[in-house]
Order: structure tokens, then sequence, then C-alpha cells
């Protein structure tokens, strides 16, 4: 059997008093996981805006695919006990 899903991350970035932070958020039609990153300027380094938005952004993906793999673990484990 062929299937094929489109599932769409939206990732919004604020800024707050020099932290950049990230909520990534999916919604896969059964589920909506959110992710959060964020980012912190060290006020020795240059500011530059989108490099605090790069990490903070890629922190939030980064959680939301531990999310993913946590919920995978889970219903392999729930699938696992259905079939023992």
């Amino acid at each position: 059997m062929t299937r094929t899903l489109d599932w769409k991350v939206r990732v919004h970035l604020f800024e707050e008093e020099g932290t950049t932070k990230a909520r990534a958020v999916l919604d896969t039609g059964t589920a909506v996981l959110t992710g959060h990153g964020v980012a912190h300027c060290n006020p020795a380094d240059m500011d530059v805006p989108e490099i605090g938005d790069e990490l903070a952004a890629g922190r939030a993906m980064r959680d939301l695919g531990q999310q993913l793999v946590t919920a995978a673990e889970r219903d392999i484990e729930g699938a696992e006990s259905v079939t023992r």
C-alpha cells in the first residue's frame, strides 16, 4: 500500500530582552506537537539576529524531532503489547 502524507511545521520566532525564542508546531492531523528552542547572544559577541534565529529554530525543531521519536517509541510499545 502506498501512502503519502504532508505534514507542515510552523516555526514562530520572537525576541525578548536579548533572547531569541522559537516555537515549532507540527499538526499531524491526529496530534499537535510543539518544540521549543532558545538562543542567547553573548554580550561579548557581535549581535547578528540571523544567528540567534537559526539557533533557536534549530533547537525548537530538534526538540520537536525528539518528541516525535518518543511518541513513536510509545506507539511501538503499545502495538507490541497488543500482539503479545
